[in-house]
C-alpha cells in the first residue's frame, strides 16, 4: 500500500487531472454494459427501463442547479476522493433494484454525486489549461473516454465469463475506491483563474444566450453519446441476437473511437480553429447515427458506433473551454450553466427514448436525431473564440 501510495505521489499536477476523469469514467462506464441482463431480470420494456434510468439525469440536475456552494465549501479534493468511489457504490447498489422504480430511486445518490464531480473535473481542466498555457481540455475528455472504454471491456467480459451483474459492479466499486485513493489522496486543486474564475453569485446558473447558443452545439452530440451509452447494448441483443461480449465490445467502440479521437484533437484545434474540427465531427457524427439506424449486419453497427463515439468526441470539451473562458461571468458559473442544460441532456435524452424504442423499434431511437445534427452544425458557429 505504501508503494502504492508514493506511486500517486509522483504524478504531476495534469496528470492528476487526468487520472480524476479516468476514474470518474471507470466509476460510472460499469452498469451499461449489463443494462440488457438488468432489463431482463426486470421483466420491462425499453420505455420503463428509461423511466427508471432517468434517476441519474434527476440527480444530476439537483446537484448541478443546487451544489454549487457546497461544493465549494468541500473543495475539489473532498468532491474527488469521497464522489468518484461513492458514483460506483451506487451504480452497484442501483444493480439490484427489481423494478424501474428501484432503479430510479437507486440511481438518484449516483446521479448527484456525478454532477459535483462533473463541475470540479472540467474547472480543474480549464485552470490547468490557463496554469500551463496550453491546451489540454480535450485529453483530459480523451482519458474520460478510456476509463469508459476500459468499464465497457470489462462489463463485456464479466457478462461473457457469467459473472452477475451484482457481483461485477460491487467489485468495480472496490477497484474505483482503491484507485482514486492512490491517484488522487494527494490532489492538489489547481488555482483559479484570475478575475473571471470568482466564486458563483448565484445558486441557480442559468444560461445566458452565449451559453445557450453553446447548449445547442452540443444538443446532438451529447444525446448520441448518451444513446450509445445506454443503448448500444440493447440494439446489439434486439437487432443481431449478440453475444454478452458483443454487447460489451459496442459499448467500448463508441468510447474507444472517442477516446482516440481526443487525444489528438487538440492539436487540430490549434491548426484548424474550432468551429471548422466542430463542424467536420458533427458530419462524421450524422454518418455514424445513419450506419446504426440502418445497419444490414453488426459489424456495420460497430463501426456506426465508432463514427459516433468520433463524431462526440470533442464537441463538449470545446463548449465547456469556450464557458470558462467567457469574461461576462464568474467562470464556474458559465461552466455550471452549460453543464446543467447539456449534461442532463446527455443522461436525461437517452431514457426517454426508450418510449420511441419501444413504440417504434430501438433502430428509430437513434434515427430521430439526424434532426438535431443538422441544428447542432449550425449552431457550432457559437464555438468561435
Amino acid at each position: 500500500m505504501k508503494l502504492l501510495w508514493r506511486l500517486g505521489a509522483k504524478l504531476s499536477g495534469v496528470q492528476k487531472v487526468y487520472a480524476a476523469f479516468f476514474l470518474y469514467a471507470l466509476a460510472l462506464g460499469g452498469l451499461y454494459p449489463r443494462l440488457a441482463e438488468i432489463q431482463r431480470s426486470m421483466g420491462v420494456a425499453e420505455g420503463a427501463l428509461g423511466m427508471g434510468l432517468v434517476g441519474t439525469a434527476a440527480g444530476t440536475l439537483i446537484s448541478l442547479t443546487f451544489g454549487g456552494p457546497w461544493i465549494e465549501r468541500l473543495g475539489a479534493r473532498k468532491i474527488l476522493l469521497l464522489g468518484l468511489p461513492m458514483v460506483a457504490v451506487f451504480y452497484a447498489l442501483a444493480s439490484f433494484a427489481p423494478s424501474p422504480m428501484y432503479l430510479f430511486f437507486g440511481l438518484l445518490p449516483a446521479g448527484i454525486c456525478i454532477g459535483a464531480v462533473e463541475q470540479v473535473v472540467n474547472l480543474e481542466a480549464d485552470r490547468m489549461e490557463h496554469l500551463l498555457g496550453r491546451r489540454i481540455m480535450n485529453r483530459s475528455h480523451a482519458f474520460w473516454s478510456m476509463g469508459f472504454a476500459a468499464a465497457g471491456l470489462i462489463g463485456g467480459m464479466a457478462a461473457q465469463s457469467g459473472l452477475t451483474p451484482h457481483m461485477h459492479l460491487c467489485a468495480m466499486a472496490v477497484v474505483a475506491g482503491l484507485m482514486t485513493w492512490v491517484c488522487l489522496g494527494q490532489f492538489v486543486a489547481a488555482p483559479s483563474r484570475p478575475v473571471a474564475d470568482m466564486p458563483r453569485s448565484a445558486v441557480l446558473a442559468w444560461p445566458t444566450l452565449a451559453i445557450a447558443m453553446l447548449v445547442v452545439s452540443t444538443l446532438a452530440a451529447m444525446l448520441m453519446e448518451g444513446a450509445g451509452i445506454d443503448w448500444s447494448a440493447i440494439y446489439m441483443r434486439d437487432v443481431f441476437q449478440a453475444s454478452p461480449w458483443l454487447c460489451g465490445l459496442a459499448v467500448a467502440a463508441g468510447a474507444t473511437a472517442q477516446a482516440i479521437t481526443r487525444f489528438v484533437a487538440d492539436g487540430f484545434v490549434e491548426r484548424y480553429q474550432p468551429v471548422r474540427v466542430a463542424r467536420v465531427l458533427i458530419v462524421l457524427l450524422g454518418v455514424g447515427v445513419c450506419a446504426v439506424a440502418w445497419a444490414p449486419s453488426a459489424a456495420v453497427a460497430l463501426c456506426g458506433f465508432a463514427l459516433m463515439g468520433v463524431g462526440t468526441s470533442a464537441i463538449f470539451p470545446l463548449a465547456m473551454s469556450a464557458a470558462a473562458q467567457r469574461t461576462d461571468r464568474p467562470a464556474s458559473q458559465n461552466v455550471a450553466a452549460l453543464a446543467q442544460t447539456s449534461f442532463v441532456i446527455f443522461l436525461l435524452g437517452p431514457p426517454l427514448l426508450g418510449w420511441v424504442a419501444q413504440s417504434h423499434g430501438i433502430r428509430a431511437a437513434f434515427a430521430v436525431s439526424l434532426p438535431l445534427v443538422l441544428l447542432s452544425f449550425w449552431a457550432a458557429k457559437a464555438l468561435k473564440p
